[in-house]
């Protein structure tokens, strides 16, 4: 069967009633005797359908467009270049010029994830300030939890792709099929745990108190000086569960009241350094966009994350504690950044 240049319209009519029926471009091309990368090539372009005709779009806009655009970029936070200049009345500009025009007066961010601070947030973060501006923060044992995913905090993630390479399909799942509660301290170069909370066990005043108890004052306290535990100081945050009748009064009966239980000022995670080791450890066990299969797949990741965190990272994290506090008092109790 010999090639050739063009179908007639009969035989092209024909290749699309057989492919109705079903058949393969190879069977197609037996039947009606024609090379086979013929009939493939009237099926690809056929699919591939016409291109439309676009308008020549533009590669410039005035200096009084310019303006505008400045205007609404800053008006419009995380907004699309499209939504922006569309906002301007600013049409056939291509998102590779929008984006070039953007990037000299913005910067690609996410939204930042904090609680909002109101006046009376912002007056007590300066009373706490003026508090413990004097306190010898190598003393203070600085708590948090921190629910770790199986797919990750974001769920996705971005990176370089070679040419030639598809990207990794992540797994799909509902709330990122569940995750780990995992409790840790920091105190001066030390990392005290971390120590996984029960899957299914909701931390309320109890079963918090029993945590402790079984994990930190068990495992770790009980090992320390009567010295050490004199000069300690325990800070945690205002969590429910940490803060209640109940907690409060166990914890004391423990030795940690008054001045040994620090006060924490409400909405502050940016004051606590342990929330820097979290970003670390998260920023490991997730790298190149890695999810998990299982709880305890994810749990022993944290386990060697916080591991190799050596003890001069975590003494730098606690010796940020005085330039926090002076960055709170500099900007009269608001958000100092991590």
């Amino acid at each position: 069967m010999g090639q050739k240049k063009d179908l007639t319209g009969s035989e092209k009519s024909k290749i699309v009633r057989y492919l109705a029926e079903a058949c393969s471009s190879l069977k197609i091309a037996k039947l009606l005797k024609r090379d086979h990368r013929t009939i493939k090539r009237f099926i690809q372009n056929s699919q591939q359908g016409r291109k439309k005709r676009v308008e020549k779009p533009r590669g410039k806009i005035t200096a009084h467009e310019l303006r505008k655009v400045k205007r609404a970029a800053a008006k419009m936070p995380l907004a699309t270049s499209l939504a922006i200049f569309q906002s301007c009345n600013i049409t056939g500009v291509p998102k590779s010029t929008r984006c070039a025009i953007l990037r000299d007066m913005a910067k690609v961010r996410k939204a930042e994830r904090r609680p909002p601070l109101n006046k009376t947030h912002k007056l007590k973060r300066q009373d706490w300030a003026k508090k413990y501006l004097k306190t010898d923060f190598s003393k203070v044992l600085w708590t948090d939890e921190m629910r770790v995913s199986l797919d990750g905090p974001d769920g996705w993630a971005r990176g370089w792709i070679g040419k030639g390479q598809r990207a990794p399909v992540p797994l799909r799942r509902q709330q990122g099929g569940g995750g780990v509660l995992v409790w840790a301290g920091i105190i001066k170069g030390e990392l005290v745990g971390p120590f996984r909370v029960e899957d299914g066990v909701k931390l309320n005043s109890q079963s918090y108190c029993q945590f402790l108890e079984d994990t930190f004052f068990k495992q770790w306290y009980r090992k320390k000086s009567a010295s050490f535990k004199k000069n300690m100081i325990f800070m945690q945050d205002n969590a429910p569960s940490h803060v209640s009748k109940y907690s409060t009064a166990w914890l004391a009966r423990k030795g940690l009241k008054e001045e040994k239980l620090m006060t924490w000022p409400p909405c502050s995670p940016d004051l606590n350094p342990i929330e820097n080791l979290w970003s670390i450890i998260k920023c490991e066990i997730y790298k190149e966009g890695k999810q998990y299969t299982s709880l305890n797949s994810v749990w022993e990741a944290v386990v060697a994350a916080a591991r190799n965190v050596d003890g001069e990272q975590i003494k730098t994290l606690t010796e940020s504690m005085d330039g926090r506090l002076l960055s709170v008092l500099a900007k009269k109790g608001g958000y100092i950044g991590r």
